[in-house]
């Protein structure tokens, strides 16, 4: 992956999360475990039973390997889910399946903290360790 699909070009939004979007780039310090939080506060996606929208805060901490998420693929691949009907639970597991496979690192954990709906708030975890 050594072109750029997004970065430095002028590009839509895509209207379907798939992982074909995320570009990743060499990490600097393979030799060095150090880890690289990344804050989605505006998350959204759709209920698959309502079709009203699902917000969420979404944090990504992972400990890279030889890849590094590139950013602006990330953000461009965190906007298609706004039209995407899926439970919370299937959104942040296919979040770390998707991420697992462009990056490979060492150890990823994604948390997703969704709106309150009907006065329950939920939290979804889900950690990969290679």
């Amino acid at each position: 992956m050594s072109e750029r699909k997004l970065l430095g070009k002028a590009s839509e939004l895509p209207s379907v999360p798939t992982r074909d979007i995320l570009d990743r780039f060499e990490n600097c310090r393979p030799e060095r475990d150090y880890w690289i939080h990344l804050d989605a506060p505006e998350f959204s996606s759709l209920c698959p039973v309502t079709g009203q929208p699902d917000t969420a805060h979404i944090e990504i901490h992972y400990v890279p390997a030889k890849w590094c998420v590139e950013t602006k693929s990330l953000k461009y691949y965190l906007a298609a889910w706004r039209n995407q009907p899926a439970f919370n639970e299937e959104v942040v597991n296919t979040l770390l399946d998707d991420l697992v496979a462009i990056c490979e690192p060492k150890v990823m954990e994604i948390t997703g903290a969704f709106g309150a709906r009907g006065g329950i708030s939920l939290t979804v975890e889900a950690r990969h360790e290679a």
